[in-house]
């Protein structure tokens, strides 16, 4: 029985110190959650009072003021 545990123990100890990434990355088995798309970063200032409304509407949705900014955006940019 020791050696049996001794054994499962080793592998264990196996599969916890080794990175499976590349494993998975080689089997093509894997299903891509995010697309590779690139985000580039920008910056801009916004007045204090806007950035208070951003985070008011932003926790009402239980997400980032970042995050909420980036959904204005993306719904709003071919109005201008």
């Amino acid at each position: 029985m020791k050696a049996r545990q001794h054994k499962r123990d080793d592998q264990v100890h196996e599969f916890e110190k080794r990175d499976l990434g590349k494993d998975i990355g080689r089997s093509r088995s894997a299903v891509v959650i995010r697309p590779k798309k690139r985000s580039l970063p920008t910056s801009i200032l916004l007045d204090s009072s806007l950035i208070g409304k951003l985070k008011e509407k932003a926790e009402d949705r239980g997400i980032g003021y970042q995050t909420m900014l980036k959904i204005i955006l993306h719904e709003h940019v071919d109005d201008y």
